[in-house]
């Protein structure tokens, strides 16, 4: 068993309604997709989300990382088993930026290759994802395999009447946790967090995102405007070049602070930790680089005594649900669990099964080979903007 082709494809996916936050405002996505092809004829396949305001990537530097890396040295030849596998794909380095002091700039592409490999052997071996995850995290005592997990729901910023329609319908709909995003309309934050609770019930998690809309002189006072709210997390409150202030402001703010653009990898967890930064990773599988990665970063979470959730990014398609899905039903410890938007948010979700939660934001393992899933092959067709092939051995 060894890789024969790797082919990249520039997907450009729409999404059914514009998404808007503090940072950015998104009506499409411009994805990596990467295909696996073994040497049997066997397919796998990644998905990974550039995103310059997160980890520096784009679209187009993405796709001179697949021209220029070298997959031969660690990913050529045949490959022993699973373990094998996941042994040469963290000795995998992708060709980097010279300037990259948080180590971030392959992430994206870093995801999705990993995932077309591990989608493809994982097939091949008639074994679902989960297994390669759950092999990873037992060695250092994450492992939790369960049957089904809860995704919350999200609110974007948004006018107040939707923001409230929003929470009733999760409400009705039995889901125990939303994140709302804020900072878009600071002066209005907190009226919309308590119309948002009012909606939602006393009952509901209720966490905000402020997508790095605030400055270190304004934060206790939007936490003071948000307190009446009784939030459980704040997250990214702000920019990454401000984040150090933190660890003067945290203790006295009463509310726990999770990272997100400040943690997509190891150098930044370790300095979130060694400076007392935050109380909660958001790891995201694109943003921090694939499955192996981001399960480095709960492990980094949990001996700190920290946190961790797995995120997601708006318009992930159906093959980063599905790899969220495993890692989710894998990973012992997780506060919180976002993504499997599919049905509601993307136009084109590139498999054919639906995977999006159900009632109560409850989604059921994926017990299939691989990511579990079936790629439409006509759909990556409708969105393949250009096409790049690299063969091995």
């Amino acid at each position: 068993m060894r890789i024969s082709t790797l082919t990249a494809i520039h997907a450009r996916i729409p999404l059914k309604r514009q998404v808007r936050h503090a940072s950015h405002t998104r009506s499409e996505n411009d994805a990596l997709l990467v295909r696996c092809e073994l040497d049997d004829g066997g397919l796998g396949w990644g998905e990974g989300l550039p995103r310059p305001y997160v980890t520096g990537e784009t679209i187009d530097s993405a796709w001179r990382q697949f021209a220029e890396s070298d997959f031969e040295a660690s990913l050529g030849g045949r490959f022993a088993d699973l373990p094998d596998v996941i042994a040469r794909l963290e000795n995998w380095h992708p060709t980097a930026a010279a300037d990259d002091p948080r180590d971030r700039l392959c992430n994206a592409f870093r995801c999705a290759v990993e995932l077309a490999v591990l989608d493809a052997v994982c097939r091949r071996l008639q074994r679902p994802l989960s297994d390669a995850v759950e092999l990873i995290a037992a060695e250092s005592g994450l492992a939790g395999p369960r049957d089904r997990v809860q995704y919350s729901a999200a609110i974007s910023s948004t006018a107040l009447p939707k923001a409230m329609l929003a929470a009733r319908m999760y409400r009705h709909y039995g889901f125990e946790f939303c994140k709302l995003k804020v900072g878009a309309e600071a002066r209005r934050d907190g009226l919309l967090a308590r119309c948002v609770r009012l909606a939602a019930g006393s009952r509901m998690d209720l966490r905000v995102d402020a997508n790095e809309a605030w400055t270190p002189q304004s934060l206790p006072r939007h936490v003071d405007r948000l307190r009446p709210a009784r939030i459980s997390a704040i997250e990214q409150p702000l920019p990454h070049e401000h984040v150090g202030a933190l660890a003067r402001l945290r203790p006295g703010l009463g509310v726990p602070i999770a990272l997100d653009e400040s943690l997509c990898s190891e150098v930044d967890a370790r300095r979130a930790i060694e400076q007392g930064l935050c109380d909660l990773f958001n790891i995201r599988l694109s943003k921090c680089g694939g499955l192996i990665r981001s399960l480095r970063l709960a492990r980094l979470a949990r001996d700190a005594g920290l946190a961790f959730q797995l995120g997601c990014q708006v318009g992930e398609t159906g093959l980063l649900s599905a790899a969220g899905r495993h890692w989710a039903c894998s990973v012992a410890g997780l506060a919180y669990l976002e993504g499997s938007f599919d049905r509601i948010l993307v136009a084109e979700r590139l498999i054919v099964e639906d995977i999006t939660f159900r009632r109560g934001g409850w989604g059921a393992r994926l017990t299939g080979p691989g990511l579990g899933v079936t790629v439409d092959g006509a759909a990556i067709e409708r969105v393949g903007v250009r096409r790049a092939e690299r063969r091995l051995g």
